[in-house]
């Protein structure tokens, strides 16, 4: 019953943050005059994160947004170490929500560093159009940093780890909730360490495209549910570098 809760818990979070992401890409679509009557508090937030140059709303705005952009990606990819967490610990609720919590906290401060990329691209007018999204030339140069990333001894270290939930859990114990938040960040950090380069191309597909989020938090966790083995970074890999380099021909 506690697996089951907190499975519900997580999911029921994981589905709020997209259904709200989806409803920002939406106002951000659909823009018009804020202060006209009837207009979003949604729909505020979207044209602040239009005006860089007021620089503590826009970041304040921007750091909300990267902080649920992660709660909604990496949601998906903690579940399955949160219940074996529970099975293997026989947890109560309490202990597998703090788990959660830590992992999801590493990456939420991963977040608000994004915001302050975010804001220097956008100051520097890399970013283009609602979707803030890079030119292709950028984006090209992007995608073949995480293409050669995903061939480096540290990738490849941090992907172990990921890939192997249950080793990880008994070389990483900690007794109490403290000790599961303590976990939860660990392996967060682990995680951040293999996945941190793939954020960066949410500036390649857009900052506020739903599809771009769905596909990496999609390719995020098949690569920690799919079996081991060097050919699970290597084949994306060269689909990043091949797809980068053409990018950039074209």
């Amino acid at each position: 019953m506690p697996r089951l809760i907190s499975a519900l818990v997580l999911i029921a979070i994981a589905l709020l943050s997209w259904g709200l992401l989806l409803a920002a890409a939406h106002s951000m679509t659909s823009m018009s005059a804020p202060d006209l009557p009837g207009g979003s508090l949604l729909l505020k937030a979207a044209w602040l994160m239009m005006k860089p140059t007021e620089a503590p709303a826009y970041l304040a705005v921007s750091s909300l947004m990267w902080v649920l952009m992660m709660v909604a990606m990496m949601t998906p990819a903690v579940l399955p170490v949160v219940l074996l967490f529970g099975r293997t610990a026989n947890a109560g609720v309490g202990r597998m929500l703090a788990f959660a919590a830590g992992y999801l906290g590493i990456w939420s401060v991963y977040g608000l560093a994004l915001t302050a990329v975010q804001w220097v691209l956008h100051q520097a007018a890399f970013l283009y159009s609602m979707a803030l999204k890079t030119g292709p030339s950028l984006a090209a140069g992007l995608l073949i940093v995480a293409g050669i990333y995903q061939f480096l001894p540290f990738k490849q270290a941090c992907l172990r780890h990921c890939q192997s939930p249950l080793a990880f859990l008994l070389n990483h114990w900690r007794d109490g909730r403290w000790g599961a938040l303590w976990m939860g960040a660990m392996h967060g950090r682990y995680c951040l360490g293999c996945c941190w380069v793939f954020m960066l191309l949410m500036f390649a597909g857009g900052v506020m495209s739903v599809g771009a989020m769905a596909a990496l938090a999609a390719f995020i966790l098949l690569e920690r549910l799919l079996p081991a083995g060097f050919w699970a970074s290597a084949v994306p890999g060269l689909l990043l570098l091949a797809t980068g380099a053409a990018l950039l021909l074209a």
